[in-house]
């Protein structure tokens, strides 16, 4: 039991991914009847200017009812991410070099490719979540 006198859920199984400044946490927990099911975490590191930072958490919960089809529509969303693109990270944010304030060198050219810039705003449409909540 936690200081507020509720009793914490437990943790029954987990593992951690970690990714470059995301973690994924994959936790394998309790209902109160004592039947399993699975909460995935995404937490993500963002540095303040003044250099400190804080991290933003969104959770899901995938209850036993849901794997089956949760799984088979992971599989096939990532086979085909997979068909398509193949499993080289091509984006620009993913490269070790790669600065928030990237400008293209050759602005002349006639490809119109879409900026990190644009990318942070709709990527920030999403993060803002709080699943938490629900």
């Amino acid at each position: 039991m936690n200081t507020n006198g509720m009793m914490e859920k437990e943790e029954i199984y987990s593992k951690v991914l970690r990714a470059g400044r995301r973690t994924y946490f994959f936790d394998v927990r309790a209902t109160k009847a004592g039947d399993y099911y699975l909460t995935v975490t995404e937490s993500k590191k963002f540095t303040n200017d003044d250099g400190s930072f804080h991290y933003k958490k969104h959770k899901i919960y995938i209850y036993k009812e849901d794997f089956s089809e949760f799984n088979s529509i992971l599989a096939e969303m990532t086979d085909y991410i997979i068909a398509e693109k193949g499993d080289e990270v091509i984006s620009e944010r993913h490269q070790k070099d790669f600065k928030k304030e990237y400008h293209t060198e050759n602005t002349n050219t006639s490809e119109t490719t879409e900026t990190p810039e644009v990318s942070e705003t709709v990527e920030s449409r999403f993060t803002d979540i709080d699943f938490d909540d629900i």
